[in-house]
C-alpha cells in the first residue's frame, strides 16, 4: 500500500481508518484523542488491526454507500461473495440528542455462494504499550491490558468466537456481524440489532446530506469532502479536528510528524466557514459556543489550538516503541505548538463570526458574548499586531513579521468594523477605522518586494509563500490589482512543480520542504481562477483531484514525484479547500438557477414598486 488507501468512518465522537482490503488499521476509543486500540498504520508489526484474510481467488473492491459515511468493502471470487459494511453508529435519539456510542459495527452481508475467510483480530490497547491479552467469554471476546493504565475492549459477534480469535477458516452462509465496543453491552447485540443500527445510521447521513446544496460540476467530490469534514467534528464540545491521525509524516523517513487530533482555531474556523456556506449552521453555532467557552476572561489571549475537550495544555511526548508509518519515527502524541504565538488566528476567527452574523443574523444566539469576543480580539490585535510571530506554518524557532499574519490582523479589524455596524455599535468605529487603515498601509509598504515584484513571505524577505495568495479571498486586495496578479505569477514560477505547490522553498527548522502542501495547490488554483485564467484553473483542479485516493480522500501532502499521499489523514485543510475551489469552478444546478432567477424577479418587482 503506497497511497494512504484508507477510508474513514466515524460518528463525531471518534473515527477509524479502514484499508482498501478491509483492515481497521487505526482507531482510538472512546474518543478521537484517546489512546489507540488499533494502530497498524503506525507500526505494521505491533500496532494492532482487525481485518479479513481471503485466498488469492478473491477480488477486493471498496466504496462508500452514496451520500453516507458507511464504507463497503466487497470480497468476491465470482462464485462466492460477501460485503463488509463498516460504520460507527450515529443517529437521532427519540429523547433528543444523538446516539454516538464508542463502537464500530461491521455488518457482514452474505451475497452469493459459500465464501470463506479467516479473521485477523489483533487489538493492541494503549498505543500498543505492553501486552494486550484477548480472552473468549460466553457472550463476547474481551481484550485487556494493565500496562501503564488498565483498559478493555469488547468484541461481539454471532460467528464462532474461538474461530475468530484463532484465525480458523469460517464459511459464511448468512448475514453476520461484529460489534467492537469500548464498553460492555447491557443488552446483548445480535445481527438483527446490528442491521437496525446500520439503517438508522444510513438515514442519519442521507438526511444530513439532504441539507447540502447540489452543484452541476464536482458534486460528488463536494459531497464526499463535506461528509469528511463532518466526521472531523467533535459533537460533545463543537471542536473541529485538523485530522484523525497522529504522526503520519510529511515526507517518508523524515521527522515532520505531528499529532493533529486537536482543534486549531485557524483550521477549525476555515472548516466552519465552508460547512456553514453549505447550509449546516448547527456546526457553526456549536463551534462558536466552543470558542465562547474558551474565553472566560475578557483580556485572555487565545491559544492557537486546544484539546477537543477544551484542554489548554497539550504536552508533546514521543512513543519510541512504535516504528512509525513506513518506519518514519518519531510517533508523537500531544503537540508543543500550543504554546506558539500566531497572530493570524484572530482574523480568521473574526471572519467566521462576521459570516455567522451575515448568514444567520435573525437567528444568532450569544450575541452579547460574541460582541465581547469581538472587542477583546480588537484589543489583542491593537496591542500585538506590530510584533513578530511563528506564522501559519508554525516555524518552531525564529519569529518573523509574516505577511499572512499581518494581513489577518487587518482582517480582524476589518471584520470587527463590519460586526459593529451589524450590531449597531458604531461608537467603536472612530477608533477601529484608523487602526484598520494603519495596518493596511504597513502591509502595502513592507510586504511588497519591488525586486521580486510580489508580496513575499515576511517583511524584508525575498522568499515567496503560498499563504499570501489568500490576500484576495480575505478582501485585502482585488484580484485585478496588478500587484496581486504579479504575486500569483511569481508564485507559479517559483513554487509550482508540475501543477503542485510548495508552501515555500526556503529552509525551515527541518531543512528544505520536499513535498507539496495540498491546500496550497487549491489556493493557487483559486487564484488562477480569480485572475481570469479559468481554463488553466479547471485543468489543474481536475489533475489534482486525480491524486486523491480510491475514495476521493486527501491527506495533508502529496509527493512531487510519485504523487503518493503523505501527512495526516484525512486532512480537514485539504477538504475545505477542495470544496471552496469546486464551488468557485462549478456552475449551480438548474434548480438553483431557477431559485436565483426567482429572487432576481422579486428584487426587480420591489424596485418597480
Amino acid at each position: 500500500m503506497n497511497n494512504l488507501d484508507y477510508g474513514i468512518i466515524g460518528n463525531c465522537r471518534s473515527a477509524a481508518l479502514i484499508s482498501k482490503t478491509g483492515s481497521i488499521d487505526w482507531c482510538c476509543l472512546p474518543e478521537f484523542d484517546s489512546s489507540s486500540v488499533f494502530a497498524k498504520i503506525l507500526d505494521e508489526n505491533i500496532g494492532g488491526n482487525f481485518g479479513f484474510i481471503v485466498d488469492d481467488t478473491y477480488n477486493i473492491t471498496q466504496r462508500y454507500l452514496d451520500r453516507t459515511a458507511i464504507l463497503v468493502t466487497s470480497f468476491s471470487n465470482g462464485t462466492d461473495a460477501f460485503d463488509v459494511m463498516d460504520f460507527m453508529p450515529r443517529y437521532h435519539k427519540t429523547t433528543g440528542g444523538y446516539q454516538s456510542p464508542p463502537e464500530i459495527i461491521r455488518f457482514i452481508k452474505h451475497r452469493t455462494g459459500a465464501p470463506k475467510f479467516r479473521v485477523d483480530y489483533s487489538p493492541k490497547l494503549e498505543y500498543a504499550l505492553g501486552e494486550t491479552n484477548t480472552y473468549v467469554k460466553s457472550d463476547f471476546i474481551v481484550s485487556l491490558t494493565d500496562k501503564e493504565k488498565f483498559d478493555t475492549l469488547f468484541l461481539y459477534t454471532d460467528l464462532n468466537k474461538h474461530a475468530v480469535v484463532n484465525r480458523e477458516e469460517i464459511t459464511l452462509t448468512q448475514d453476520a456481524y461484529f460489534l467492537i465496543g469500548y464498553n460492555e453491552k447491557i443488552f446483548k447485540p445480535d445481527v438483527h440489532k446490528a442491521y437496525i443500527e446500520f439503517e438508522r445510521t444510513k438515514v442519519y447521513w442521507l438526511n444530513w446530506m439532504d441539507g447540502t446544496p447540489s452543484y452541476e460540476r464536482y458534486n460528488t467530490e463536494i459531497c464526499r469532502s463535506a461528509i469528511t469534514l463532518k466526521l472531523l467534528t467533535y459533537d460533545k464540545t463543537g471542536a473541529v479536528l485538523a485530522a484523525a491521525t497522529t504522526s503520519l509524516p510529511e515526507t517518508i523517513g523524515e521527522v515532520r510528524n505531528w499529532d493533529y487530533r486537536f482543534c486549531w482555531i485557524r483550521d477549525a474556523s476555515m472548516v466552519i466557514k465552508v460547512v456553514s456556506h453549505l447550509g449546516h449552521k448547527k456546526i457553526a453555532k456549536r463551534y462558536l459556543q466552543f470558542i465562547i467557552d474558551l474565553i472566560p476572561d475578557k483580556d485572555e489571549k487565545l491559544q492557537i489550538m486546544y484539546g477537543i475537550n477544551k484542554e489548554k495544555k497539550l504536552t508533546e511526548e514521543t512513543l519510541d516503541h512504535l516504528s512509525g508509518y513506513k518506519n518514519s519515527s518519531p510517533v508523537r502524541i500531544g503537540n508543543a505548538a500550543y504554546e506558539q504565538r500566531q497572530n493570524d488566528i484572530y482574523g480568521i476567527l473574526m471572519d467566521v463570526i462576521h459570516q455567522q452574523l451575515v448568514n444567520f443574523s435573525t437567528d444568532i444566539e450569544n450575541g452579547e458574548e460574541i460582541w465581547t469576543i469581538t472587542k477583546g480580539i480588537v484589543w489583542v490585535v491593537n496591542k500585538h499586531w506590530q510584533e513578530a510571530d511563528k506564522g501559519i506554518w508554525e516555524f518552531r524557532t525564529e519569529e518573523r513579521h509574516f505577511t499572512f499574519s499581518k494581513v489577518l490582523c487587518w482582517v480582524a479589524i476589518d471584520k470587527a468594523i463590519k460586526v459593529a455596524e451589524i450590531l449597531g455599535k458604531k461608537s467603536k468605529l472612530e477608533k477601529w477605522i484608523p487602526l484598520e487603515k494603519s495596518i493596511k498601509e504597513d502591509i502595502l509598504t513592507n510586504a511588497w518586494n519591488e525586486k521580486v515584484q510580489a508580496f513575499t513571505q515576511s517583511y524584508g524577505s525575498n522568499d515567496l509563500d503560498a499563504s499570501v495568495l489568500l490576500m484576495e479571498p480575505y478582501g485585502f486586495i482585488e484580484a485585478t490589482d496588478p500587484k496581486y496578479v504579479n504575486t500569483v505569477k511569481a508564485i507559479e514560477r517559483e513554487l509550482s512543480n508540475d501543477g503542485l505547490l510548495y508552501r515555500y522553498k526556503n529552509k525551515d527548522d527541518f531543512g528544505l520542504p520536499s513535498s507539496s502542501f495540498t491546500i496550497c495547490t487549491f489556493w493557487f488554483i483559486n487564484s488562477l481562477y480569480k485572475i481570469g485564467e479559468e481554463q488553466k484553473a479547471i485543468a489543474l483542479f481536475d489533475k489534482l483531484l486525480s491524486y486523491s485516493n480510491h475514495l476521493g480522500l486527501f491527506s495533508e501532502d502529496i509527493d512531487f514525484e510519485t504523487k503518493r499521499l503523505l501527512g495526516n489523514f484525512p486532512q480537514a485543510y485539504s477538504h475545505l479547500a477542495l470544496i471552496e475551489t469546486a464551488i468557485n469552478l462549478s456552475k449551480v444546478t438548474d434548480e438553483e438557477k431557477v431559485i436565483e432567477t426567482m429572487r432576481e424577479n422579486v428584487d426587480d418587482k420591489k424596485n418597480e414598486d
